[in-house]
């Protein structure tokens, strides 16, 4: 039997669901352009931190965007380090970011290269500690003084 034929086979014996979804994913991933795709690997492979989001982070333009630069800002970050990029003022870039991460939402930020989530992810990472340890161990953010011991009065 054919391979084609075979597959066709496979694909039969699945729920239809799946496949529609798979099959979706796999025409949403040719619809990115090259140049967006392009932008968004330079992006984030060049910068230690990326965040794409509605607005800039000097003036939000969304409740979502706004929190990931408080949550940054109350992190230690620098401004200076935050590279963003207003998905507002691009529309194609607004539908790319979301099937480049397979995230479906806006705000999104990139740690050294690596997807770290929506805000969602960002609140819960920073509620846990965890956002703290990763911007400090990327030297994105400065490192917390050492707690001095209590004194015996």
């Amino acid at each position: 039997m054919s391979f084609a034929r075979t597959g066709l086979r496979t694909l039969r014996s699945l729920p239809s669901a799946q496949v529609y979804r798979s099959s979706n994913i796999l025409n949403q991933r040719r619809l990115i352009s090259d140049e967006a795709r392009k932008l968004i690997d330079n992006a984030v492979q060049s910068n230690p931190l990326v965040v794409f989001m509605k607005g800039t982070p000097e003036a939000p333009q969304c409740g979502f965007s706004r929190a990931v630069c408080q949550i940054l800002d109350v992190q230690g970050v620098p401004r200076e380090k935050i590279v963003s990029y207003n998905c507002l003022e691009d529309q194609e870039l607004r539908s790319a970011i979301k099937e480049y991460s397979e995230w479906p939402t806006i705000p999104q930020v990139y740690i050294k290269g690596e997807f770290v989530g929506g805000c969602d992810i960002v609140l819960g990472m920073h509620q846990s500690g965890e956002l703290e340890n990763l911007l400090i161990k990327e030297g994105l953010a400065p490192p917390l003084p050492e707690a001095e011991p209590a004194s015996k009065a």
